[in-house]
């Protein structure tokens, strides 16, 4: 079943470049992963979406995922709990827009 993951990330003022040239440099190449994107949503402010074929291939990008945060945490502030707030599950509705709707 079809999941999804969103990450928050508040960065540092005056390394937003840094960031997004760091992000979006990182590797990649996630058993799985069908389709990845950065949204700026403010001063500073980011977040990510991931489409995932299963919930397990996220989980198991999770070792990965987290050695990309390491190669651009310095650009974070830090957030209550951390440095991202991560939410994930697996999709209950999806629509791609074109075609209709679409349960999950």
């Amino acid at each position: 079943m079809t999941a999804f993951n969103s990450v928050r990330f508040q960065v540092k003022p005056g390394s937003e470049d840094e960031f997004v040239e760091l992000f979006s440099s990182a590797p990649r190449n996630f058993e799985g992963l069908r389709k990845m994107a950065l949204i700026k949503s403010g001063d500073g402010a980011f977040f990510s979406i991931g489409e995932w074929d299963t919930f397990q291939h996220m989980v198991d990008a999770r070792p990965k995922m987290l050695r990309n945060l390491d190669r651009f945490r310095h650009t974070l502030q830090r957030l209550e709990g951390g440095y991202t707030d991560a939410v994930s599950g697996e999709a209950v509705f999806d629509t791609d827009g074109r075609s209709g709707v679409r349960s999950a």
